[in-house]
């Protein structure tokens, strides 16, 4: 196929994801012909206590199921578990829930089983895929600082103990306010389209546009594209509304929404 014919040729394409997670949709989305910039609204860093973590962890027997709702999740556990001299083996013995396919592969990059991952990678499916499983069992929510409540309200109604831990916390990075500001000033290098992997990506977005822009003014023209409803109901809290949103709640399944996207279009 020749560069031109390619589905997203000359498309000017804004990543949002944090930084260290921006290559891997940046490959997908040049690989289609897309003209890839990031700017990252989101940042992980570790919390500020690793108390109730720590704590969690100091009594891992004790728990039936484990879940993880992120990569990010993941590899926050794994490098705690390092810093504290224990073995992710010593989780073989919990049944694991995983939001989604790459969660699910973070985690058997680990050598863990999974034994849950829901049909629709959003909070709700995993209580519904784990609500009938967990009544009277101990179990471990592995998360980011700030996270909806859904998983850990709901599993409680249904019967089980739920500890939360926090693994990391997502912050604005400071610096990408003037880049966002100056990039959509720009007639000549405006993007055509701006992807939302997560709540906090869209969220954050606004919040560095600053208090005196309009998001609705400031994005007048350009395609918006989110991840799956989670982050669309964001988007319309802040007066956006999604043009594209992808029904496989993966970046796999937005770059796609986005070609699909792009085809009908043309």
């Amino acid at each position: 196929m020749s560069e031109t014919a390619l589905p997203l040729a000359g498309k000017r394409i804004l990543i949002t994801r944090a930084h260290h997670q921006a290559a891997e949709m940046a490959r997908a989305l040049e690989a289609q012909g897309a003209i890839v910039i990031s700017i990252p609204t989101i940042e992980i860093r570790p919390p500020q206590s690793f108390q109730p973590l720590d704590k969690a962890l100091k009594k891992l027997p004790a728990y039936d199921w484990l879940i993880l709702t992120s990569v990010n999740g993941v590899n926050a556990l794994h490098k705690r578990l390092d810093k504290v001299e224990m073995h992710p083996g010593m989780l073989k013995h919990l049944k694991i829930a995983a939001i989604g396919p790459a969660t699910r592969d973070a985690i058997q990059a680990l050598r863990l089983n999974v034994t849950v991952m829901p049909d629709e990678y959003v909070a709700e499916s995993v209580v519904s895929a784990l609500k009938d499983k967990v009544a009277g069992k101990r179990v471990l929510l592995v998360r980011a600082k700030i996270a909806r409540d859904v998983i850990p309200q709901e599993l409680r109604k249904a019967g089980a103990e739920v500890d939360v831990a926090e693994a990391y916390e997502t912050v604005v990075p400071t610096n990408s306010g003037e880049k966002l500001r100056v990039l959509l000033a720009d007639e000549a290098q405006r993007p055509n389209i701006i992807t939302f992997t997560s709540s906090s990506t869209a969220s954050n977005f606004v919040t560095l546009l600053g208090p005196n822009i309009s998001p609705k003014d400031a994005l007048q023209g350009i395609i918006l594209a989110s991840i799956g409803p989670v982050t669309t109901a964001t988007l319309l809290e802040n007066g956006l509304r999604a043009d594209i949103q992808s029904e496989d709640h993966a970046i796999p399944g937005l770059v796609e929404a986005l070609v699909r996207y792009s085809g009908s279009t043309q």
